[in-house]
């Protein structure tokens, strides 16, 4: 066949393909190298866990829930990571779309991403389903593995130079730590009281497994992106 007119939509087509392909792939890996962190820093607890000398017993497990979502519990938190299978581009008036990184080369815009979220693990203990957790990253990987994070202090601070962050196994680590020392440090506060000052009768005789006022760290609070503290 010589008809050539769909040279054009053919190669459009596997050209864009194959750059959703590569993302994919690499976002799975940045998800394995996260896997492989957690699991390290799982066993690493258990061989120091007497060394710290804690008197009570401090929780410290992950659970590889599926391919794209691991579970990391520690103390009373957990931390999910959530990786979408869906290859995204930014809005024109995303600021990494006037970065020079994305400029020289408009397919570099295009990335997986892995969500992090923080919940309470007594949220999961007790199913409470009304309960709240925090998207506290998005972690954005594109086909040359350059990566770079919206969140929350230390990950949104630190992460956020899409043209020379590469993500490997070491950087993984360093994003798991921020992670994890951001939730440790986001504390959970009482609510208002006019919040919560009005209780049903079918709530009070539940137990409090099932107990349907909201629990999450800033709930009744305006909790918006972190700024630095300039001492205000």
């Amino acid at each position: 066949m010589n008809d050539q007119r769909y040279d054009k939509l053919f190669q459009a087509l596997v050209t864009k393909a194959t750059l959703k392909q590569d993302i994919y792939h690499n976002t799975l890996e940045a998800m394995n190298h996260f896997k492989e962190v957690i699991s390290e820093l799982g066993s690493d607890y258990e061989s120091k866990e007497e060394e710290l000398k804690t008197h009570r017993k401090i929780a410290f497990e992950y659970l590889f829930k599926s391919e794209f979502e691991v579970e990391l519990k520690f103390g009373g938190d957990i931390l999910l990571f959530l990786m979408h299978t869906n290859v995204f581009d930014f809005s024109r008036d995303h600021e990494v779309m006037r970065t020079p990184y994305i400029r020289e080369d408009k397919t570099r815009s295009y990335c997986g991403i892995i969500n992090v979220y923080n919940f309470l693990a007594d949220s999961f203990k007790y199913n409470r389903y009304n309960d709240i957790g925090y998207l506290i990253g998005r972690i954005f990987i594109n086909h040359e593995k350059h990566y770079f994070i919206e969140g929350k202090r230390e990950l949104g601070f630190l992460y956020n130079d899409f043209g020379r962050h590469l993500m490997s196994r070491e950087t993984a680590g360093q994003i798991v730590e921020a992670a994890m020392l951001y939730t440790i440090n986001f504390d959970l506060l009482t609510p208002p009281y006019e919040n919560v000052k009005l209780v049903t009768v079918n709530e009070m005789k539940n137990t409090l497994d099932t107990f349907s006022i909201k629990t999450g760290k800033r709930l009744g609070f305006q909790f918006q992106e972190d700024k630095p503290n300039n001492g205000h």
